[in-house]
């Protein structure tokens, strides 16, 4: 996303903010301290800055769009938080082997043009022992469940037609089932990985 788009997204994305800050604490009570954490597009980087909000952790976060980038780097000082947001595509991560011990991407899997190189980047940051935690949409979701998600959303109108668009005509053609995803591990060095479903969406607990 760039421009007016991923400025939409950032605002719609802002009214869940407790979702992201419940997500930090989760992920912040299983992080040893001064963890090295990277997330993978981060967007308008709520997670990340919620997370740097929690702990001394050295916190990364990479997105393709650089519209999102400078999004979360002014969210970032405003809140007064140290989180280094830079431009960069997950196929090809621009760190070093073994960087981080804990790697985040949420809602952003499905968009991603090259899956396996993708979680094979993954797997290549990680340092030994350390995990990623892929969280996203299912494909095969009910359709009530989706339109019940967006009914909790509180959108207004315009945005609830707009996010039921979407996710109708856009995000499900997208998303992966779990036994696509079991496919996608086959192919990296990833070999201890956990799956969960839930009712719209996956999660994804992946140790190096």
């Amino acid at each position: 996303m760039t421009g007016f788009t991923a400025r939409w997204y950032a605002s719609l994305t802002h009214k869940s903010i407790t979702e992201f800050q419940a997500l930090a604490r989760r992920v912040a009570d299983d992080l040893p301290p001064s963890a090295s954490v990277l997330e993978v597009a981060p967007g308008p980087g709520y997670f990340a800055i919620e997370l740097a909000k929690l702990g001394d952790y050295l916190v990364t976060g990479l997105d393709i769009s650089q519209t999102f980038v400078e999004i979360a780097r002014r969210n970032a000082a405003e809140a007064g938080v140290n989180v280094e947001f830079q431009q960069g595509n997950a196929s090809a991560m621009p760190f070093q082997d073994q960087t981080f011990d804990f790697l985040l991407c949420r809602a952003a899997f499905k968009n991603f043009t090259q899956p396996v190189e993708a979680l094979c980047e993954m797997h290549r940051v990680l340092k030994p022992g350390g995990q990623a935690f892929i969280i996203d949409l299912r494909k095969d979701a009910p359709q009530e469940s989706i339109a019940q998600a967006i009914e909790e959303m509180k959108l207004g109108p315009v945005n609830r037609l707009i996010t039921n668009f979407t996710f109708r005509f856009m995000l499900l053609k997208r998303a992966y089932t779990r036994s696509q995803f079991q496919q996608f591990l086959f192919h990296t060095p990833f070999r201890k990985f956990e799956i969960h479903e839930d009712r719209v969406g996956l999660e994804l607990r992946l140790r190096r």
